[in-house]
Order: C-alpha cells, then structure tokens, then sequence
C-alpha cells in the first residue's frame, strides 16, 4: 500500500504539475460536495423508517452497479490486477466503503448531520497516528497542538459546556465513521495497485454492498424500508428520489471523484480540501432539514477545522 508522503503527494511520486493540481482540486470539491448530501437524504429516509442498514445498503449497491460497466472498461484487459488486489479491494469494501457509511449514517439517527460529520472529519487526525505508528513519522509539536485545539473544538461541538444531553451511542457510531474515513484516505492515495479509480470505486462498492447483504440476511444488520414519501426543504418527494440520489450523486460521484482526486493531490492536500464536505454536509442539513446549528457548535466546528488544518501543516516534511 502507498503510504502518505508528508508534503502531500503519493509515495515515490511527483509533486502536482499545474493542470494535475487544478484538476485534483476540482474533483476534491464535486467529491466534497457529493459526499455532503449523503446526510440529509439518509435522514429523509430514516425518519420515513427505513433503517440505517438499508439505506446505506441501497446507496451502495445502487452506485456499484452505475460503475460495474464503467469499471471493468477502465481495467483494459487487466484482468489480473483484481486477483493481485483482492485483499485491498477486500479491505476497502469493509473498512472505507460499508463500515464507515454504514457508523455514519447510524450516528445522523442519533444526532444532527453537521455534528455526525464534524467527529468524523477529525480522520485526519487518525491519519497522524497511523503514520507514526506504522512508519515511525513521529508528530511535531505543532501536530499536536492542531490536535489539542481539534479535541476542544470536538468538546464544543458536541455541546457539552450548556448541559445539553449527550448521546453515547451517537458519538461512538461517529467516531467509527471517523476511522472508516481514514482508511479511505489512506488507501485511496495507493497508486501502486494499479486499479484505475473507476475499478476500484466499482469493486470496494460492490465488496461493501455485498457485505452488507449477507449481514442484513444473516440479521446481523438490521432492514426495514418504506415506500412512504419523504421530506426534504418542507416539500415532499417520492422515496425512490432519495434513494437514487444517494447511489448515483453521494457514492458513485462522490467516490470516483474522491479517489481520482486524492491520487492527483496526495493524501495531505486531498483531506485538507476534502474538509468543505464538513461546510457542504452543513450547508445542505440547514436548506434541506432545517437543522441550525447552535453558536457554540459553530465555533467548536471552525475549532476542529483550525485544528485538523494546523494538524496538517505540522507534518514533518521529511520522510
């Protein structure tokens, strides 16, 4: 697996060229933007009584069948790259794929969508710690000062300081999107596999989505759907309208456009750009569900953010 580099670009690579970085730029932002829908069109369906499982199941297959055709055009005959990758593609359906939006869609059942995504988003933080683990890249002074503001922005966030109740459950789910959300940085910055981003998008979607079924058939992940309409900006639309846009637009999109982008821009950069879903995810969840966010978790979000940015920038530049 291609680790990340600290100056933000794919292991053995070369830095972006101009037209590269533009590019990466573009498709982190569309990524960003896609990924930040996913949360109100989950909660329009879970508050319909679908149930996470099924919702997140749906997402998934749905966006693996757009991409199957796609994908398997993008591999040219290499047919071979599948077998040699299985364990990634394995690894990447379990963990990036169905784990993390499986944890995230059942935290937004707990706790607003903006609060879900802002403990998620501290993944970049989890990176750190992978790096220092796995490589030895020990963190800077200036790493871990990011990560103590992240943690009191994390604390503001989740509005612990007027009283308010705290969901346990919530919390937990989110912090294992969180983990999930790392292991999608990580390994989709891996360029040495040889999987094009189509291929891999196409296999670690179907992995999860068949996962997923095999749990829910099992009664290991609980389903139950509803043909109800649901909700969404105080208007009602059909629940298939959610359904398809949680396939196509914030899981075939959104993860074809993620892993070209993280594979043009390097971990580093992409996660750093990858945060406007955090602005994205609130943007939608107050135009779509009405959510506002208090003051104190506004400014606990710009903390967590200040920190994750200052968390980055303490990298050391030296592998």
């Amino acid at each position: 697996m291609t680790a990340l580099t600290n100056d933000g670009t794919p292991l053995g690579g070369m830095a972006a060229t101009p037209s590269r970085l533009a590019s990466g730029l573009g498709l982190a932002v569309v990524s960003s933007a896609a990924f930040g829908l996913s949360g109100p069109l989950a909660k329009s369906l879970l508050d319909a009584g679908w149930t996470a499982g099924s919702a997140v199941t749906a997402r998934i297959m749905i966006a693996a069948a757009v991409l199957l055709v796609p994908g398997m055009f993008a591999l040219r005959g290499r047919w071979a790259l599948l077998s040699k990758n299985l364990r990634t593609i394995l690894a990447y359906g379990v963990f990036a794929v169905a784990g993390c939006q499986l944890a995230f869609f059942n935290a937004v059942n707990y706790m607003p969508v903006g609060v879900a995504l802002l403990i998620e988003f501290t993944s970049p933080v989890a990176v750190i710690g992978w790096m220092w683990l796995r490589r030895g890249q020990r963190p800077t002074l200036v790493t871990v000062g990011g990560a103590a503001v992240a943690a009191v922005g994390l604390f503001l966030v989740l509005d612990l300081v007027s009283g308010a109740s705290l969901d346990l459950l919530g919390v937990l789910w989110a912090l294992a999107a969180m983990a999930g959300a790392a292991v999608y940085w990580i390994m989709s910055a891996d360029e040495g596999n040889g999987l094009p981003p189509l291929t891999l998008a196409a296999a670690g979607l179907l992995c999860g989505g068949t996962i997923l079924l095999v749990a829910g058939a099992l009664g290991v992940v609980p389903f139950a759907a509803s043909t109800d309409d649901v909700v969404l900006a105080g208007a009602t639309m059909p629940w298939w309208g959610s359904v398809l846009g949680l396939g196509i637009v914030t899981a075939a999109l959104a993860y074809v456009c993620g892993i070209a982008a993280i594979r043009r821009l390097g971990s580093r950069l992409a996660s750093f750009v990858g945060l406007t879903e955090v602005v994205s995810a609130l943007l939608f969840a107050w135009l779509l569900l009405g959510e506002t966010p208090r003051l104190v978790q506004i400014s606990g979000g710009v903390l967590i953010l200040i920190g994750v940015i200052v968390v980055k920038l303490g990298e050391p530049r030296n592998p």
